[in-house]
């Protein structure tokens, strides 16, 4: 048997193609699947394209009483803190590809994580062009000094900003903070037009039908734009071999780890 995985969220956009690939590789073994609405069904009848007799549970606990190696949590913004303590809490390496959790969030987590020895792995977005998004975008800040962030996604998305647009905010926060001509505090009119102050950056949540998930980020300067932008399609396979790295490395790890380049060669 290899690394026992757990999937929570498991009957889910990202987390069908999540469990058919962790099934078929060879060092990995799919032990739990979490799915509060198809909770007593096996994997076959929920998903109907897997030949799995695995059989649902309707939580984290009862999942992971199972012996498992690492959770993986493609939920709900909702659900994910209260699944990602209950796993750490159970000596279960983690790894978030939900979005929703919030810096203070991710404090906690890193706490409770080395408190009992364990990785975790949250990356706002586990697509390659995300990760190259967020590289590129840290590259610009340390010569360009204004920029905003614009965050897209489907009008049926709950949590704003989108986890991929909170975490480009706190990576450039690492490199520095942008300068604001005008402060927001100043602005006439409705102050709440300029978008959420986000670890320093202006971030503007767009919700409206055809979208998946897109985010840009815009520098500006004298006479001069850049624009860098991440626009994710209709399938969830560029998150795939991503968490499936996470999955093989998180191990490695004790407390969080923020962003999928933290752990890439």
């Amino acid at each position: 048997m290899g690394l026992r995985v757990c999937v929570a969220g498991a009957t889910g956009w990202v987390g069908t193609p999540l469990c058919r690939a962790v099934s078929e590789a060879a060092d990995l073994s799919l032990v739990g699947a979490v799915s509060r609405r198809q909770k007593g069904r096996t994997l076959k009848e929920a998903i109907g394209e897997l030949n799995l007799d695995l059989t649902v549970s309707g939580s984290v606990l009862e999942a992971l009483a199972t012996p498992t190696d690492v959770f993986v949590d493609y939920t709900s913004a909702d659900a994910v803190k209260a699944n990602v303590m209950t796993a750490i809490g159970g000596g279960v390496h983690v790894v978030i590809g939900t979005s929703g959790l919030r810096d203070e969030d991710f404090v906690e987590i890193h706490r409770a994580a080395l408190d009992n020895k364990v990785g975790v792995i949250a990356a706002g977005n586990f697509a390659v062009t995300a990760v190259l998004l967020q590289r590129f975008a840290c590259e610009a800040a340390k010569y360009l000094s204004h920029w905003e962030i614009l965050d897209y996604a489907s009008d049926s998305k709950k949590d704003a900003p989108s986890g991929t647009a909170r975490e480009l905010a706190f990576r450039l926060s690492e490199i520095r903070r942008p300068d604001v001509t005008r402060p927001i505090e100043e602005t006439i009119g409705e102050k709440e037009s300029r978008g959420a102050t986000l670890n320093g950056s202006q971030v503007h949540s767009i919700r409206l039908p055809s979208y998946v998930l897109s985010v840009e980020a815009i520098f500006g300067a004298k006479d001069e734009r850049l624009s860098i932008r991440h626009d994710a399609g209709s399938g969830a396979e560029p998150y795939i071999a991503g968490t499936l790295l996470a999955v093989r490395k998180v191990r490695n790890y004790v407390g969080l780890v923020r962003g999928l380049d933290k752990i890439m060669e």
